[in-house]
């Protein structure tokens, strides 16, 4: 089978969904040795920057176009068909909420989360473009991928999707997070984490409810005032200044965008991931964390208690939007031992969730759409 797929994610800053892409690349040659993949993108750069980004083995096929003017057409009309950049294909995967017309091609589009309908002011003006084009992707799509059950039922209530033209599959957690070993001192001190700390892991934007957090710490610190800092990992995103408060200021610490090996040193050596999102499709973040056996604290949310809420006792979910029980949460991590049990429970629940059997499902929405 000849698979066309969009890379646009893995230029610039890796984000969850440029990981999602890098990842079905490499995984999907395990489950479907005899395809042949095809990465595109929908930018001005062509191929030029994608050619480096993806693994060995998958061919860069893209052409110069603006991806606004792209996704315009294909908001409003049948072209250009995406043949036109990769050439011939048997499928097209729209790996990020965008699924172009094509010639002959069979579609599978990826809806990472109904956010942009859902939770319409917790999102960019880039995103709320989606209620426009998403429509069309999902009609055009044999199949549509979700990454959870939770997202599978908004689909297919929001769009009137029949279960047999939807397809969960779950994100994977790369083993090498498993192997994750703390910063040293020296490395810790680099980035101003000179004592214990917490760590938010996401873009700095409303649906991650970072007014929230930063509330419900700033209680949490004064009533505690030699605990732990407050780390915020992840790129600027956009949305109203965080309000720290003032007794609490010196201790949150925005490290910025960091490098999967430098992040997953930085979530090892945390006393708790904390993820108090309003809404997430997916949420790896927790599931990472898991990995390296670090307690979780989020808001219980369908999608936290599909991935990390199965086992008692492993994470801590507190009530959406409830700041003071999100502080007790916070201090209860810092200041509750955590047991080695405990960790070695947390690893087991995160090696669960594997890119090769995201890449399997997806392999097998790939078979159905063409069917």
């Amino acid at each position: 089978m000849k698979i066309g797929l969009d890379a646009t994610p893995l230029l610039g800053h890796r984000t969850g969904i440029g990981r999602y892409v890098q990842q079905l690349l490499t995984s999907l040659p395990t489950v479907g040795p005899h395809d042949e993949l095809r990465a595109t993108a929908f930018t001005v750069r062509g191929a030029g920057d994608l050619i480096g980004a993806v693994p060995d083995g998958v061919r860069v096929r893209a052409r110069r176009a603006p991806a606004r003017l792209l996704r315009a057409a294909w908001q409003r009309t049948e072209w250009p068909p995406v043949e036109m950049l990769t050439g011939r294909v048997d499928l097209f995967h729209g790996t990020n909420f965008v699924l172009p017309p094509a010639r002959a091609a069979a579609g599978v589009l990826t809806v990472h989360d109904l956010a942009f309908l859902l939770h319409r002011d917790t999102v960019s003006s880039d995103s709320v473009r989606l209620r426009e084009i998403v429509p069309r992707g999902v009609r055009r799509a044999g199949v549509v991928c979700v990454p959870s059950r939770s997202v599978a039922a908004e689909i297919g209530d929001l769009y009137r999707l029949p279960p047999e033209r939807v397809q969960v599959t779950p994100l994977g957690v790369d083993p090498s997070w498993a192997s994750a070993d703390p910063l040293a001192p020296d490395q810790l001190r680099e980035l101003r984490l000179d004592r214990p700390y917490l760590l938010f892991v996401g873009s700095l934007e409303p649906r991650k409810n970072l007014g929230l957090l930063v509330e419900a710490f700033g209680a949490a610190a004064a009533s505690d005032p030699d605990g732990p800092l407050l780390a915020l990992a992840g790129p600027a995103g956009w949305g109203p200044e965080m309000q720290v408060p003032a007794h609490a200021a010196d201790r949150v610490v925005r490290l910025g965008y960091l490098d999967e090996t430098q992040l997953q040193s930085v979530v090892a050596g945390a006393r708790a991931l904390v993820f108090p999102s309003v809404y997430e499709g997916f949420g790896l973040p927790p599931l990472e964390a898991f990995a390296t056996g670090v307690p979780v604290v989020a808001t219980d949310i369908p999608t936290t208690r599909e991935t990390v809420g199965g086992e008692p006792g492993l994470a801590r979910l507190v009530p959406l939007a409830d700041a003071d029980a999100l502080a007790a949460a916070l201090v209860a991590e810092w200041t509750d031992p955590d047991e080695p049990e405990r960790r070695q429970r947390r690893r087991a629940v995160a090696a669960a969730f594997t890119w090769q059997r995201t890449a399997a499902l997806t392999r097998a929405a790939y078979e159905r759409a063409i069917g």
